[in-house]
């Protein structure tokens, strides 16, 4: 048991590392990542929706019958957050879109949180089945580090505050996902992994669809429709290595 809680967490933190250096890169090449941004923006939609469909959608339905009611509320638990930013931040800023930032930043925090629980849980399983499960999940982290920090930079917050949220949010939440769930590994069955899992779909396609996809529509890019396809393609490659 305790092998397995250090390799469990040794791969959350591969992963957390995996993100911080996308972060990293992007804070690095910022001027170049800000002109570029609606393309980064493309890509997001492509992977978050396409791995939503594709991979975590059925595979919650597998796991929880109520699956799809837990969805359903993922989706709409955004919708409010993102009315209550609207309403409450922004209203006192009006130049201020910290929507489009903060809301993603949101979705895929606890999409990264709900991963530390696949880690402790795959890795319990058996070595081997944590491992193939690591290598399909660390594939989009270098991406999804990126791609929070930009969201929070085309959200009007400063490159510090950004790379600081980006870090909390699609880093530390990994690890920190994999030491909440390890003491209670034996109580996670199925059916309450799956309703976690069907929340993080629901919080990703609404980050997809109504946050990502929108500003894709209103800042049309000679490659954006390229972008998309790219992250749809990728989101492929981590469905198939699972």
């Amino acid at each position: 048991m305790e092998n397995t809680f250090w390799t469990a967490f040794g791969a959350s933190l591969l992963a957390a590392l995996v993100t911080a250096i996308g972060i990293y890169v992007i804070r690095r090449y910022e001027a170049w990542g800000r002109a570029y941004s609606i393309y980064f923006v493309c890509f997001a939609a492509g992977v978050l929706i396409s791995v939503s469909f594709l991979h975590i959608v059925p595979k919650s339905f597998e796991m929880n019958a109520g699956a799809p009611g837990y969805l359903l509320g993922g989706f709409v638990l955004m919708h409010l957050f993102n009315r209550f930013i609207t309403a409450f931040v922004c209203e006192r800023r009006p130049d201020a879109a910290y929507p489009i930032g903060l809301v993603p930043m949101l979705g895929i925090g606890f999409h990264s949180f709900i991963d530390g629980f696949i880690y402790s849980i795959t890795f319990t399983v058996s070595l081997f089945t944590g491992v193939l499960a690591a290598t399909g999940m660390v594939l989009h982290e270098f991406p999804e580090g990126i791609i929070t920090y930009l969201l929070l930079l085309r959200g009007g917050f400063s490159a510090k505050t950004s790379l600081v949220l980006a870090l909390l949010a699609a880093s530390v939440t990994t690890p920190l996902g994999m030491l909440v769930s390890h003491p209670f590994i034996s109580r996670i069955d199925a059916p309450l992994l799956g309703s976690l899992l069907a929340i993080s779909s629901g919080a990703l396609i609404y980050v997809g669809a109504t946050h990502l996809l929108p500003q894709a529509e209103r800042e049309q890019r000679k490659y954006s429709l390229c972008a998309m396809g790219a992250g749809i393609l990728v989101a492929v490659v981590i469905v198939l290595s699972k």
